[in-house]
């Protein structure tokens, strides 16, 4: 077993006789996180920390949601996808840092077995389901600029949400087949070496081959991710080959304009997963361990609200009429929902 595990880069070189008296812990009721720093002020600073990283994360991602549902300017598929994805990264920043937030200030490291369960499914489910959406949002984009004459029959409101449900439905199904695979190995230890359940990190308290399992789900992952990259690949270079040939310069701007934020989230998610996963086998320390989950996992659902207003008039324009930035009144309807973020 531990030569496969070495073969694999999952386990460090763990002495044999350590290795032996390590306990099975199959049926642990709890698993200890990585704590960020053993000075209470530093945990403080911790939780603050990742407090206003949360808070602007759930404040711009909410912002977007409600700017597409109020106005009707945005009820067209490409924010129709918008609004999905900005509810995956609501999602997904919520199932790690509020938890991470709460062992700072409680100076803990626990959480339980079926958190744990749950933080690796929502992972996911919700990872799946983001990617899914972004290609999903590659072939709309495609269609609005290669095939205008054709854009409203086939990206019809029906046809939207068929593949918004297929991206979500995936997602789950992506959930499911990771946790079981995960969660069916036996533990020799519960110390996970990460602030939240990452995958890798789990599979290294394996001590039996099922973990192999697991592997060749995320080989698997990794190809099916890959040919979701190739196909948004495809799929712009035939946009811009489209956009290069418009006789207008407006018009150039405009395609653009809506293609490059989309293209830089796609770019941010890949290359922070790539950078996270993508590394030498061997141990790393539990430093460089966190900046990288913070990478792939915090970043992405962070920015993408910039991202996607910086270059966006319309979106820019509701969320204006939204916070009172611009000179558009209030609507009753938007006071209530503020009232209740409130």
């Amino acid at each position: 077993m531990k030569r496969a595990a070495e073969q694999m880069g999952l386990q460090g070189n763990l002495p044999v006789d350590i290795e032996s008296k390590m306990p099975n812990l199959t049926s642990t009721s709890q698993f200890l996180l990585l704590e960020f720093s053993d000075i209470r002020e530093l945990q403080i600073l911790h939780f603050f920390v990742f407090l206003a990283v949360y808070m602007t994360a759930l404040t711009g991602n909410l912002l977007i949601i409600i700017a597409v549902v109020l106005d009707h300017h945005l009820h067209t598929p490409m924010y129709f996808f918008l609004m999905n994805l900005a509810v995956l990264d609501l999602g997904s920043v919520s199932i790690m840092v509020p938890k991470a937030m709460a062992n700072s200030l409680l100076n803990t490291r626990s959480i339980s077995y079926s958190g744990c369960v749950a933080q690796v499914f929502f992972f996911f489910f919700l990872g799946g389901s983001d990617f899914a959406i972004l290609t999903i949002m590659a072939h709309d984009r495609y269609v609005a600029i290669c095939c205008p004459l054709q854009y409203e029959t086939i990206m019809h409101e029906g046809a939207c949400i068929q593949m918004a449900a297929s991206a979500w439905i995936s997602g789950i199904l992506y959930g499911i087949l990771h946790t079981g695979g995960t969660f069916a190995i036996t533990f020799c230890s519960n110390i996970i070496n990460q602030f939240f359940c990452e995958v890798p990190q789990i599979i290294k308290l394996s001590c039996s081959d099922l973990y192999l399992i697991e592997i060749g789900i995320l080989l698997f992952s990794c190809g099916l991710f890959g040919g979701c990259f190739i196909y948004i690949v495809i799929t712009y270079v035939k946009i811009f080959a489209t956009v290069l040939r418009m006789p207008s310069v407006h018009g150039r701007k405009k395609s653009l304009s809506t293609c490059l934020p989309h293209l830089t989230v796609v770019s941010l998610l890949l290359f922070t997963g790539i950078f996270a996963y993508v590394r030498p086998p061997g141990n790393t320390s539990s430093e460089i361990n966190v900046i990288c989950a913070v990478m792939y996992a915090i970043l992405p659902p962070l920015l993408n609200p910039f991202i996607y207003s910086m270059r966006n008039k319309e979106l820019k324009t509701a969320l204006f009429k939204l916070t009172d930035f611009g000179p558009f009144p209030q609507t009753s309807t938007r006071k209530i929902l503020l009232v209740k973020l409130v």
